[in-house]
């Protein structure tokens, strides 16, 4: 009864407030809400119901804090917040005598259709004080989600430090997100639980769509997703089934979703790579094309240069609008009066058409370009002597004994002549630090007969590069392997050496092609894919499982998992999937994800610490008087040099947060929700490693604490940035970075030789992929290499996010060193003694220059940037 009166005499005092507040005993608490406004037309106004929940008096009925009475919503206008539109609304509520500060907010969707996306609350509060909700999800109505939503304010509580009115609550809340595994996730459920990638295959549609599930197995070891409960498949009950049409709507939690100007923004860009991928196949209809590119100067014409025809725009028009749904038609128009009928120029061709044929650049990008983290140093023994000569075979043996520091040992083993030797042979001084190797052989070998099999002609190859004094790489010989005839027959191996003129250059840039083909291929599934977007899911959804929103850990590391978990959704959808655009763009095909299973045998937490990398890879050795206790073994590796600064900025942010939340180690420890946190990552997300003991931190301390979060932060922004904002800078021309070969390098004596002889270029362009391979393979890099107006870079937050004074300033230490990072990159690319800073193409290396200050307004394409997670 008491709480009937007392819900009457807030709607009165309402009443009387909106007449002039006479007859209000208690001060109105105001505030502000901010909705993301949607293309949807929906009203609002009566369909959100908030109350605030006390953090300093519980109620001793419902163990929760005490309960407000409903706010009203006053003065909704249009908005903007940054880059987006929003719709804010004043919040007025009056609350009882001794309700205390708010500690949470329980927010009601009445309506009955249109979600929305609540961005946040702000409240002011007597003697200029505020609490603020930082919201950011989508939220449901009542009646599909039937749960109340439920928000907590900016401060940061331990588990043990959580105050009693919020205890329960917290718990509660955690309770609900991890549900109880079991049917089909809808879209307003925010659920978060695991399942393994048994969604790829789609072996209703055949055999030939059936593909493993990776996950669960020793054959198959994999990162887990975030479960969906789809259908299983009516042949295999064991594999989820797929839609018959292109589904972009795979189960995301609300709270991992787009944001409504991500969600445009993306579609947006999605319909110019398809404008882009579609005109050049209609125009080669008109003009009667040919499947390849005839010359270097037909694919520039017809890739980069627009010529507008009007019944070609009519077709691609028509084309499109029977492939996406009506609400998309009219993006459809705008994107096509915008006349998109070209990619632009990649960078690797912008200022020299032909700089991606040389030495200098081929080496170069193994350094700074969007693969420069394979590359390694041999350790040889400083008396050999390495004799580059055609007819004979390099090998390379690694000894399976390892150090304590895990380094490995190698050396290069010869088999003799085959034939007398044409050319004079160079000797190389095999001096310690000079020889460096990129390997994409061992791990090909095994699958190499399979993948040919599927039409493509692909070697694994071995590349061996000598340091030269100004710290360039010189390229000395590239060995192509092919299995042998038979089973336990010996591998076929071929050595190429560098020449400048005449049919031997024309053979030493096929040979390089092959090895771009492989490196390619191991950048977008390895380097890419399986060390940031498939490596990092698992730790969000533990996190989302264990630890509360209110946690301080939780809150470091949540701008880090921005959509993230949605990006993984599309790509599982058309990207991974069999027959997807990777099976049909990469030369590894169907056979793709299981290779990536095969190599995350090999991954560990550890090594993904970019100063454990580089001590791995031999690039660097340790250094206890620098921060990250390594130095380089050459200062022009812009990767490295870069990374390293960027490492060492998230590494002071991180353990200075760490040690102000826990003050000794003990407190780690007894952390129940961190350990819970942990302890999921490594024996459920990362399951199939639990019984690898190196590849985890024990988190029994504030040091490895600092250490795990840091790696986690690095692999999440800045790795993912190196690897992934360049791609179009350099595989948008796709010479430089084919995907795919169609030949194999000919044999002198041949009828495949005597056509190459004829015309090398032509040779060339029949061996990389087709038009609509390359232009397909275009479209998609075009929009994974450009970033949204909504992009949050690294050293960037939203205001509000907490209310910790220590805290923020903190932050802004954090970010006032990468603005030093940023100098410093800057001041590095100034230097031309540091040659491959820019190479002969002439492309600055930006990808970690952190762009602190772009607050939205530089988007799309800029080969600039580290956004603070995994976002495209």
């Amino acid at each position: 009864m008491q709480k009937c009166f007392a819900k009457l005499r807030q709607k009165i005092s309402g009443r009387f407030h909106l007449f002039g507040d006479h007859g209000v005993s208690e001060p109105a608490t105001r505030g502000t809400l901010v909705i993301y406004r949607t293309s949807r037309r929906s009203s609002l106004r009566k369909c959100i119901s908030i109350r605030l929940y006390s953090v300093t008096h519980l109620d001793p009925n419902t163990g929760f804090g005490k309960l407000s009475g409903e706010a009203s919503l006053q003065n909704w206008k249009k908005t903007k917040h940054g880059e987006n539109d929003t719709i804010t609304s004043e919040v007025v509520m009056y609350l009882e005598e001794g309700f205390g500060t708010p500690g949470a907010i329980e927010v009601k969707h009445l309506g009955q259709h249109q979600e929305f996306f609540l961005q946040s609350l702000t409240l002011d509060l007597p003697h200029n004080h505020s609490v603020h909700f930082e919201c950011n999800s989508w939220v449901y109505p009542m009646s599909k989600s039937n749960v109340d939503r439920v928000f907590f304010s900016n401060t940061s509580y331990l588990p043990s430090q959580t105050p009693a009115a919020l205890q329960s609550l917290r718990e509660e809340e955690l309770r609900n997100l991890r549900g109880n595994g079991r049917g089909k996730r809808e879209k307003w459920e925010r659920i978060y639980d695991y399942d393994r990638y048994n969604d790829l295959g789609e072996i209703d549609r055949g055999q030939s769509h059936a593909r493993p599930i990776l996950g669960g197995s020793n054959a198959y070891p994999y990162p887990r997703r975030c479960r969906t409960g789809r259908p299983l498949s009516n042949k295999d009950r064991m594999t989820e089934s797929r839609s018959e049409i292109i589904n972009l709507d795979f189960y995301v939690p609300p709270d991992d979703r787009f944001s409504p100007t991500k969600l445009s923004e993306f579609i947006s860009n999605s319909i110019r790579a398809v404008v882009h991928f579609v005109v050049p196949e209609v125009k080669s209809v008109f003009e009667g094309a040919v499947k390849n590119f005839e010359s270097f100067e037909q694919m520039s014409k017809d890739l980069y240069t627009a010529h507008r025809k009007p019944v070609a725009e009519t077709m691609v028009m028509g084309r499109l609008k029977a492939l996406v749904p009506k609400e998309l038609h009219d993006e459809i128009g705008r994107v096509m009066k915008e006349n998109p009928f070209k990619f632009p120029i990649p960078q690797v061709i912008a200022a020299d058409k032909n700089a991606w044929r040389s030495d200098e650049e081929f080496a170069r990008e193994m350094l700074a370009g969007l693969n420069p983290a394979v590359i390694r140093c041999l350790e040889i023994n400083p008396d050999a002597v390495f004799i580059a000569c055609k007819s004979w075979t390099f090998d390379l043996i690694i000894n399976a004994d390892f150090s304590n520091r895990g380094k490995r040992r190698e050396k290069l083993d010869y088999c003799y002549p085959s034939r007398k030797e044409s050319r004079r042979p160079e000797h190389y001084r095999m001096t310690t630090g000079r020889m460096f190797m990129l390997d994409h052989h061992e791990y090909l070998m095994p699958y190499l007969r399979r993948i040919n099999e599927q039409g493509v002609c692909i070697y694994a190859s071995r590349t061996l590069f000598l340091l030269r004094h100004d710290h360039t790489l010189k390229p000395v010989a590239i060995e192509l392997t092919l299995p042998g005839g038979g089973a336990g027959s010996e591998e076929i191996n071929r050595v190429f050496l560098p020449a400048s003129k005449g049919t031997e250059a024309a053979l030493w840039q096929l040979a390089k092609t092959h090895v771009a083909v492989n490196d390619s291929g191991h950048h977008q599934l390895i380097s890419h894919w399986l060390h940031t977007h498939a490596a990092v899911e698992p730790f969000i959804i533990a996190a989302r499982r264990q630890l509360s929103s209110m946690h301080p850990i939780y809150k470091l590391l949540d701008p880090h998992f921005k959509d993230t978990m949605h990006i993984n959704s599309l790509a599982r959808s058309i990207l991974l999937n069999a027959g997807g655009i990777l099976e049909r763009t990469m030369y590894l095909g169907k056979y793709a994800m299981e290779i990536s299973s095969a190599i995350y045998k090999s991954w560990r937490f550890r090594d993904q610490a970019l100063p454990a990398d580089l001590l791995k890879r031999n690039m660097a050795v340790e250094d206890d008087s620098v921060q990250s206790g390594v130095r380089l073994r050459f200062d022009d590796y812009p990767y490295a040099a870069d990374g390293l600064d960027v490492w060492a900025a998230i590494d002071t942010w991180v353990t200075d947060y760490c040690a102000y939340f826990y003050r000794s180690d003990a407190s780690v420890v007894s952390d129940v929700e961190l350990q819970a946190w942990w302890s999921e990552v490594r024996e459920v997300g990362h399951g199939d490693k639990r019984d690898d003991a190196e590849c985890w931190f024990p988190l029994d301390s504030v040091a490895n604490l600092a250490r795990a979060i840091t790696t986690l932060i690095w692999i999440a922004s800045a790795l993912h940035a190196a690897v992934n904002f360049g791609q179009y800078g350099y595989a948008g021309y796709p010479p430089n970075r084919p995907t795919r070969c169609y030949k194999f390098i000919p044999y002198e004596g041949t009828p495949e030789f005597a056509e190459f002889l004829r015309d090398p270029d032509k040779y060339f362009l029949q061996m990389i992929p087709d038009r609509f391979t390359t232009t397909l393979g275009i479209a998609l890099i075009e929009v994974l290499s450009g970033h949204t107006a909504d992009e949050v870079y690294l050293g960037q937050r939203k205001e509000g996010w907490t209310n910790d004074r220590e805290v923020l300033r903190m932050f802004e230490r954090f970010g006032e060193s990468l603005r030093q990072v940023e100098k410093r990159i800057e001041e590095r690319n100034g230097k031309r003694r540091l040659k491959n800073r820019f190479g002969p193409a002439r492309v600055p290396y930006t990808l970690l220059f952190t762009d602190t200050s772009n607050l939205g307004v530089a988007k799309g394409i800029t080969g600039r940037g580290i956004p603070n997670s995994v976002s495209i």
